[in-house]
């Protein structure tokens, strides 16, 4: 799956529709393996995402909601101490050998 399809479930502001129809466009492109839309598609790109966003919408109201609401600065946060966790392990993975 798409690392870059972010968690929408159990967020304080709650998910907007922008968010999801966002997230829903994306996984539509990744799917279908498309970087830039031709005209000849965009009726059927469009018609897909609208599902998706649909089915999307539907699921997040069903989940149950446990633990504390997400935050999107909680969200940024923890993505930059992932990543600063990367960047030790790719520095001592490349570091010069002594």
């Amino acid at each position: 799956m798409c690392r870059n399809i972010r968690v929408l479930h159990h967020f304080e502001p709650p998910t907007t529709r922008a968010e999801v129809e966002a997230a829903a466009l994306q996984y539509v492109r990744k799917v279908g393996g498309i970087k830039t839309l031709r005209v000849q598609d965009q009726a059927v790109v469009e018609q897909a995402v609208a599902r998706v966003t649909e089915a999307t919408i539907a699921l997040l109201n069903a989940l149950s909601r446990h633990g504390e609401a997400r935050t999107r600065d909680g969200e940024r946060e923890r993505a930059r101490a992932q990543w600063a966790k990367r960047e030790q392990a790719m520095a001592k993975r490349f570091a010069p050998q002594r």
